[in-house]
């Protein structure tokens, strides 16, 4: 027994029988005899044609009685499109491109019981198909390789009647092309081409012999447009065999998909992208952010007014509903991006640890444009789009991923003041030197950090280096990058917020670059107005 198993890696054979148009709609179910041999035979031509045809040609004439098949589940689909012609773009005809449909992962099996081969030809037969990638037009892209058993468990029987009179009831009688025993390897209607004796109008055919175009010459190597400008209502070498195929062979079963458990992790972040004709600079991070933190509690707001009470979203606002600020820092962190480095923001990652709401969802899923009040804002508004949503375990992008070294994309701003007096008075070297004292409160803040961060513990900050980033002049500059050559220094940015009172642009800041002795998750956002986007952190690529 010889069994040849068909892969589709598209999930799709296209094929139109012989005989029909393309646009009849009409498929080649299963795929004809005629049409494998012909492709075993162009395999053996184009890619192994060292093969010697006493070799070839045994396996070849060894299929050519009429197999049956192992058919998968499978059905009908096609795609419309307009063919351009030969008098312009205005002239196009549409065409019908009917396919079979079946999952990639379920062969078409081909099986000759009777026939046997021997080692050798096994080999010879295993070396064509490995190299066979198409069967049918060219988008039918397929795997082929020997099999010892067909499959059975889903399947659908195909077979030739055999001289029986009538197929099973659950069947239908179908003509499929195969190839001739007698014919399909004779020369006797191959086309052979006539030399001529003379050039232009008075040439003349010569009396040398003709020679075949074909090699080897077989009438099953006849190309498909010289029979179809011969108008061969049958290609030579074969005939039309009777097959019973199952009805049903093309019934699509609903599968229901099955639901998914409730999530045991909670939404935690969400990706937005920008667009506008004139991304904001990144030394506007902190009005972005800001504009964000508007933008969703509008949201919020409206829908909770439209269920009849217009409430505050603590996770938004970072404020419990009598208006005091919220401890833990479990609220949302907005933090635009440069991800590209052009200097321009193009991303904006909300973070809050808590996770989302309900109907925080819904606002997350409702901005479209957010107003951050920068000059020319109306003739090029700045969209926003929602990328994904998650758990924080679950992104890898942004400043939400794993690294060991981290470099700051905005200035990092000093949580307070020098202290002179008091028992927790700074040392006079740190009143003194403002670059050390940036870095002491820096290192508290990390302190802080690793008591609610998983990656950081006081043994991981004991070996961090943080290492500050200054010119030859010794000032802080931002070095990432569109102009990481020169630097932003932390002055150019925007650091006051929107509300009165704050005094984030006369506090001390700077730029560092922090070293782990092992990869930590991010975000990594410390100092004053960090919760939109002040003393931000990226890996440092």
């Amino acid at each position: 027994m010889i069994a040849i198993a068909f892969k589709f890696l598209a999930g799709r054979y296209h094929a139109t029988p012989w005989g029909r148009h393309v646009n009849e709609g009409a498929v080649e179910w299963p795929p004809s005899p005629w049409r494998i041999l012909r492709a075993l035979v162009a395999a053996w031509k184009r890619t192994v044609p060292e093969l010697p045809p006493e070799d070839v040609e045994p396996v070849l004439r060894a299929l050519v009685p009429a197999p049956e098949f192992w058919l998968p589940p499978a059905t009908t689909g096609h795609s419309r499109h307009f063919m351009p012609l030969r008098k312009g773009p205005a002239d196009r005809t549409l065409v019908f491109d009917t396919f079979v449909a079946l999952h990639r992962e379920t062969p078409v099996v081909a099986v000759w019981r009777d026939v046997t081969l021997d080692a050798h030809q096994q080999k010879t037969l295993g070396e064509l198909l490995a190299r066979l990638n198409t069967l049918g037009r060219s988008e039918s892209w397929c795997h082929a390789e020997l099999c010892r058993e067909p499959p059975t468990d889903g399947y659908r029987r195909c077979r030739p009647l055999n001289g029986a009179e009538s197929s099973e009831p659950d069947n239908e009688i179908v003509r499929v092309l195969c190839p001739d025993p007698e014919t399909a390897f004779a020369d006797d209607h191959v086309p052979r081409s006539e030399p001529t004796s003379k050039r232009g109008q008075r040439k003349s055919k010569s009396q040398a012999a003709r020679s075949p175009l074909y090699d080897p010459v077989w009438n099953l190597c006849i190309e498909t447009l010289a029979l179809h400008k011969e108008r061969w209502s049958q290609p030579p070498g074969s005939r039309w065999v009777e097959y019973q195929r199952p009805r049903d062979c093309f019934a699509v079963s609903y599968i229901p998909r099955p639901r998914r458990p409730p999530a045991s992790t909670s939404i935690q972040v969400a990706r937005f992208v920008l667009d506008s004709a004139v991304l904001p600079l990144t030394t506007e991070t902190l009005p972005v952010a800001e504009a964000m933190r508007r933008a969703l509690m509008a949201h919020y707001g409206r829908l909770t007014q439209a269920e009849g009470t217009r409430g505050r979203s603590p996770t938004f606002s970072g404020k419990d509903a009598q208006g005091r600020p919220l401890t833990g820092h479990g609220h949302a962190y907005y933090l635009p991006t440069d991800e590209d480095g052009d200097g321009r923001l193009d991303h904006v990652t909300v973070v809050a640890t808590a996770g989302f709401s309900r109907a925080e969802l819904q606002a997350l899923y409702l901005v479209r444009s957010i107003r951050t009040g920068r000059r020319g804002e109306e003739r090029h508004p700045l969209r926003v789009v929602l990328l994904t949503t998650g758990p924080i375990q679950h992104m890898d992008c942004g400043p939400l991923r794993k690294a060991k070294r981290w470099i700051s994309a905005t200035p990092f701003l000093a949580p307070r003041y020098p202290k002179a007096r008091g028992r927790r008075r700074d040392p006079p070297e740190l009143r003194r030197d403002r670059s050390e004292f940036v870095k002491a409160t820096l290192r508290e803040e990390l302190l802080r950090l690793a008591e609610r961060h998983s990656d950081l513990d006081p043994a991981t900050l004991k070996h961090t280096d943080i290492v500050p980033c200054v010119d030859i002049h010794g000032v802080f500059r931002i070095q990432r990058g569109a102009r990481a050559v020169h630097g932003l220094r932390p002055i150019e940015f925007k650091r006051f917020r929107g509300k009165r009172g704050d005094d984030g642009g006369r506090r001390l800041s700077g730029a560092f670059r922090l070293i782990f002795p092992k990869p930590v998750r991010g975000p990594i956002c410390l100092g004053h107005s960090s919760h939109f986007g002040m003393g931000l952190f990226v890996p440092d690529d």
